[in-house]
């Protein structure tokens, strides 16, 4: 089993739970975050006053998967989120050891679904 962990440009999350679905992966967990990469922030001026904005908002996705689900998940997640400019975002995959449904007491594979 494994976590799926993605941060994306907000405006990419209906394309990305597009091309989830497409591959049958409907299980998500989705939150805003801020953040910044490479590409540290921007300038913007909001009446007439020159800011920086450090932080940018981002959209994190969590995905829980069984090893099957592994690279259909990432594929999925690449072909909606990659705009091929910079900011495009990051996937982190990490062990995950145990998963619990807390209705049935499901463990494991069966618990993740």
């Amino acid at each position: 089993m494994k976590l799926i962990i993605a941060y994306i440009k907000p405006e990419r999350l209906p394309a990305v739970k597009e091309e989830l679905y497409a591959r049958n992966i409907y299980k998500m967990s989705v939150t805003n975050a801020l953040g910044c990469g490479q590409q540290r922030g921007h300038e913007t001026s909001f009446r007439g006053v020159m800011s920086e904005v450090t932080l940018l908002k981002k959209i994190r996705i969590a995905i829980g998967v069984n090893d099957d689900f592994v690279q259909p998940t990432i594929d999925a997640i690449v072909a909606g989120a990659r705009t091929g400019e910079i900011g495009d975002g990051k996937i982190f995959v990490l062990p995950m050891e145990e998963c619990i449904r807390i209705r049935t007491g499901e463990k494991g594979n069966e618990a993740i679904g």
